[in-house]
């Protein structure tokens, strides 16, 4: 399922600019910080915490390689990603 929130990309207000880095999430965290006076961007927090720390997969929920319920990326939020 592709996350609502971002429309899949991982991140919210996703800037073009940053398209040369072709999608490394960590990339694309560390020009938000170097850019953080000149950008709206930010992780989208239904994806991760911004921190680098990711949900299952940024931009993507539900994957056959995140377990289900208790046990998976979205067990702080009763098994569901935010925008389900």
């Amino acid at each position: 399922m592709i996350c609502t929130r971002c429309g899949g990309s991982g991140f919210i207000n996703y800037d073009d600019k940053v398209s040369s880095l072709n999608g490394d999430h960590e990339l694309i965290l560390a020009w938000i910080r170097a850019h953080r006076d000149e950008t709206d961007m930010s992780a989208c927090d239904c994806c991760g915490d911004g921190d680098g720390n990711w949900h299952g997969e940024p931009g993507s929920h539900y994957g056959s390689h995140d377990p289900p319920g208790k046990d998976g990326p979205y067990a702080y939020n009763g098994g569901l990603c935010e925008c389900h």
